[in-house]
């Protein structure tokens, strides 16, 4: 059996749900997870998914900020919710597969604009919850697993449209991209994406302030698929999919795909 997998942040899944369900009816993925989704829980647009076959969800949320759920057609069994620290921040929520594995779905914080923890608190917050990040999965979770999300950190010089001019910026500084590695290391996770895809620029996101996002193409690669490596051996192909950031009224994300065999 192939599961197929898709991770998304949606910026708003009020605003956007008629995007939802036209990725669920073209692509038709096993499992949806979202971020940002802006929501607290008992207002989530889900009777269109329900419709489609969509009928298990775990989901935390919060007004207007933050926000992540998974929607599957396949059962899911809630895991245990993980606060990274900030408990009332609606970052991480977590359910198990029919096979045994365990799929989370994260946000990590963005970060703010100045890239110094001294200055900003919110780099500050960032950096601090990937480290909770790195203590939570400080060796690899049994029974396989399965981490998805918009990460904020684009960890490759070609996973940026310039390295040189991006090294300084959040989202692509050193100390950012030490710490997603450190994390990936401790888990002994696998980046899925880049498994399958590992050669030349590779993105997930284009900011709203370029009009012709696709030809400037001054993108990053934030959104990312992991898994362990015994999932990661058995997944079948994972790619972006770039279109549906031209969509009407779209995310400045683009969904990413990845498939395992159970």
């Amino acid at each position: 059996m192939t599961v197929k997998i898709a991770t998304w942040n949606i910026n708003s899944v009020r605003l956007r749900e008629a995007s939802v369900l036209r990725l669920l009816r073209e692509e038709g993925p096993d499992v949806l997870c979202l971020q940002e989704t802006k929501s607290p829980v008992e207002k989530l647009p889900l009777d269109g998914a329900r419709a489609l076959g969509y009928g298990h969800v775990v989901a935390r949320g919060q007004p207007g900020y933050n926000g992540v759920a998974i929607l599957s057609r396949l059962p899911l069994a809630p895991a245990p919710h993980l606060p990274f620290g900030l408990p009332d921040d609606a970052r991480h929520v977590a359910a198990r597969l029919p096979s045994g594995a365990i799929v989370h779905n994260l946000y990590i914080p963005a970060g703010g604009d100045l890239p110094d923890p001294g200055l900003n608190p919110k780099f500050r917050k960032k950096l601090d919850f990937l480290a909770a990040v790195r203590a939570a999965f400080a060796e690899p979770p049994p029974g396989g697993a399965i981490l998805v999300g918009d990460f904020n950190v684009a960890p490759r010089e070609d996973d940026v449209w310039d390295h040189r001019k991006l090294v300084r910026v959040v989202t692509h500084t050193p100390v950012e991209v030490g710490a997603l590695e450190a994390i990936r290391g401790a888990g002994g996770f696998v980046d899925v994406t880049r498994a399958h895809l590992p050669d030349g620029p590779l993105f997930s996101w284009w900011s709203y302030r370029a009009a012709d996002w696709s030809a400037v193409d001054k993108g990053r690669r934030l959104d990312h698929v992991w898994a362990t490596p015994d999932l990661a051996a058995r997944s079948g192909g994972s790619r972006i999919a770039r279109e549906v950031r031209g969509w009407e009224r779209p995310s400045d994300h683009a969904p990413v795909f990845a498939e395992f065999e159970a």
